[in-house]
């Protein structure tokens, strides 16, 4: 079925090419092409850097992040196919834009795609995020004095210099 889609869909590109530049004229069609490119690469930041800080704040809050992740990855398709040129790929970025399209696409893959993650330990600052352990010491417990067992330490000061 991809091989078939593969290659129908540049013939398909190149057919709404012909029927949109006979009704609207060449110029009106290379200016919506173009048009539409710029609409793809400004929507892609914006919503882009949206769905990463929704990504985040969902780690940060120790939940699972991969409805975020399937909606940053299905907004990054949208705006490659925006700055594609083509209508048809038009067509499908603008329709992966819209988020009642997206939860629709993550409904069906969500029942198809084993999703094996565990986010309750981290957190955006590298410490254990909410339900990860924590291990608290006392000054006496942690000093930040060199180890004489350490290999590390196995060379004599003058030679270590030199290396």
């Amino acid at each position: 079925m991809l091989p078939l889609l593969l290659l129908a869909l540049p013939l398909l590109e190149i057919a709404g090419f012909v029927v949109v530049g006979s009704e609207i004229g060449v110029l009106a069609t290379i200016g919506l092409v173009l048009l539409s490119a710029v609409a793809g690469s400004i929507l892609l930041r914006v919503q882009g850097f949206g769905a990463m800080n929704r990504a985040r704040a969902e780690i940060d809050a120790g939940r699972d992040p991969s409805r975020e992740l399937a909606n940053g990855a299905m907004i990054a398709v949208a705006g490659i196919l925006l700055v594609i040129p083509g209508f048809i790929s038009d067509i499908v970025g603008i329709l992966l834009f819209l988020p009642p399209v997206r939860a629709l696409a993550w409904r069906y893959l969500s029942k198809r795609i084993t999703f094996a993650t565990d986010f309750r330990g981290f957190s955006r600052h590298g410490g254990p995020g909410p339900g990860g352990k924590t291990i608290d010491l006392d000054e006496d417990d942690f000093s930040r004095q060199p180890d004489p067992n350490s290999p590390w330490r196995s060379l004599p000061d003058d030679q270590r210099s030199r290396d």
